[in-house]
């Protein structure tokens, strides 16, 4: 029983030091938020356009959507396929 516990704190310690700026988060209380900023043992989370807050690290209970850079390729892969519409 002290096993599969150990194994999911571990879990969670591994998710709130992997977040990134721009990652989508929930906290435990159940606040949708993006993060904005990220101290030590806080996190900035920006839970509505231009509206932060200052949130522990530890309430964050689940990553929804990391944040990368591959969304900026997927709109450079599209536009190719858009110019080749017009010609036709």
């Amino acid at each position: 029983m002290i096993r599969p516990q150990q194994r999911r704190r571990r879990e969670v310690e591994n998710m709130q030091s992997a977040m990134g700026v721009g990652d989508e988060v929930v906290t435990v209380g159940g606040l949708y938020g993006t993060v904005r900023g990220i101290d030590d043992d806080t996190i900035l989370l920006e839970i509505s356009p231009g509206v932060t807050a200052r949130y522990a690290r530890a309430a964050i209970g689940k990553v929804n959507k990391k944040a990368d850079a591959g969304d900026d390729e997927a709109a450079d892969g599209e536009a190719p396929a858009d110019s080749a519409k017009d010609a036709d």
